[in-house]
């Protein structure tokens, strides 16, 4: 079985490529794209990493396309996972 690229990794099924493809594609398409592209991401991929790759690759050429658009908001409103719960979180 071939090994996928770096970028294969960071766009498995090439849903972002794909985005920046479609003419007249608006923020909500881009956003379902989006989830799914997340949702698809292999283990062991960093979200954040991923979505500054794809920038890095796109963002130059459209820099107003929706998809842009939402890869920036998705870098902004990634924070890390607090965890809840637990014996550190009760009442003392």
């Amino acid at each position: 079985m071939a090994q996928m690229s770096e970028q294969d990794q960071m766009d498995p099924k090439g849903l972002i490529r794909e985005s920046f493809r479609i003419d007249g594609i608006d923020m909500s398409q881009c956003r379902s794209i989006f989830l799914d592209w997340a949702l698809s991401l292999p283990g062991g991929i960093d979200n954040r990493d991923a979505m500054q790759r794809l920038l890095a690759k796109y963002e130059d050429g459209q820099p107003d396309h929706p998809m842009v658009i939402v890869l920036r908001e998705g870098l902004a409103e990634v924070v890390k996972p607090r965890r809840r719960g637990g014996w550190r979180s009760r009442d003392r």
